[in-house]
């Protein structure tokens, strides 16, 4: 296994428990994590919307980073190889 695969698995992986703790703290309806610290922060009616935009754009880029890194290691990854 190649150093670029290497790194590419790191990402992966990082990238993977960014994407599940970014979705977590998403709001339901209307109550989250993100709900308590947009209150806390701002002001309740402000900023939770603030908030739950740049969490969204957060979450799509870890999404995007983590199917990349699959899309890659796919066509690099050595066959016969763990």
């Amino acid at each position: 296994m190649g150093v670029l695969n290497t790194v590419l698995l790191i990402i992966w992986a990082l990238s993977g428990i960014f994407t599940v703790i970014l979705i977590l703290m998403h709001s339901g309806k209307g109550t989250g994590v993100s709900e308590l610290i947009a209150s806390s922060m701002y002001n309740a009616s402000a900023g939770s919307g603030v908030w739950e935009k740049n969490l969204d754009h957060l979450t799509v880029i870890t999404s995007i980073i983590f199917v990349v890194t699959i899309l890659i290691m796919a066509l690099t990854f050595p066959l016969g190889t763990i």
